[in-house]
């Protein structure tokens, strides 16, 4: 079987991000338009996606226009930086694999009437990103003390969301709890795609170098992180496949990292932006 190409519905945004996290965070630079336009083509995207996902970036505050002459260069916003820093955390701190056992839960329950149903609807995509799922009509749990100052930006709807923290009665409901609450088929799926991708002895065998593997690994790990609400180990099928995929990220992270480094050296025009 052929090994499979670039992952699908990875978004410019997204692999610009994985560039930034990877060439510009914790440095005080910005980076030539003309470098971005370098990079994303070597990701099959055009100079005219790369221009327009910089723009649309400027306008949502992630990016800052920094010109030189007649050379405009673009470096990053404090929002963007903390977008960059939680990621990092995700990627090497928090990981995929959660082995908490202390039992505690997040439980959360509202009720928002049919007028309300726009924000009924931004607040359920808000709750199941910070990692909450639907166990019953309007009660959601999420594994661990989830500081709902994420999923409630500025107090929002704070009046009509009810939290509690808890331990479950029977410690041995919860796996029925967790099944009933989350799509685990559809969580260990994208394990299983991303290991069926990096796993092989030389992925993405038509790209054009280590930092195009890179930046596509990097930016679909983050992507599954993302969708996974990390659930206590303990609580999940044996073999669960978290454990193999993470161990696959880190090891063709550092296969792809000195040689990706010496190219980003040879493709990145910055300069120096003082703070």
């Amino acid at each position: 079987m052929a090994a499979p190409g670039p992952p699908t519905g990875v978004r410019p945004q997204t692999l610009l991000l994985t560039f930034l996290g990877k060439a510009v965070l914790g440095r005080d630079i910005a980076v030539f338009s003309g470098s971005y336009i370098a990079v994303m083509e070597r990701l099959g995207i055009s100079e005219q996606a790369t221009r327009s996902t910089l723009t649309r970036m400027v306008n949502h505050g992630l990016l800052a226009r920094h010109p030189r002459g007649r050379k405009m260069y673009f470096g990053l916003t404090p929002r963007a930086e903390a977008v960059l820093a939680e990621g990092e955390h995700r990627l090497w701190r928090a990981g995929a694999v959660n082995r908490d056992a202390d039992g505690r839960w997040t439980l959360l329950g509202f009720s928002l009437p049919e007028s309300r149903r726009d924000e009924r609807h931004l607040l359920r995509s808000r709750l199941r990103w910070a990692g909450f799922g639907l166990l019953r009509s309007g009660m959601w749990i999420a594994p661990g003390r989830v500081d709902i100052a994420a999923p409630l930006p500025n107090g929002q709807l704070h009046d009509d969301v009810q939290v509690f923290y808890a331990e479950p009665a029977d410690p041995a409901a919860v796996g029925q709890m967790v099944r009933d609450a989350y799509d685990l088929s559809a969580i260990a799926g994208r394990y299983q795609q991303f290991l069926h991708r990096w796993g092989t002895p030389r992925p993405l065998p038509a790209a054009p170098d280590d930092l195009a593997r890179l930046l596509w690994l990097v930016s679909e790990w983050l992507l599954v992180l993302r969708d996974d609400p990390r659930i206590p180990l303990r609580h999940l099928p044996p073999d669960w496949p978290a454990v193999a995929a993470e161990k696959a990220f880190r090891r063709r992270h550092n296969q792809l990292s000195m040689r990706a480094e010496t190219i980003l050296d040879e493709v990145v025009d910055a300069v120096e932006i003082p703070r």
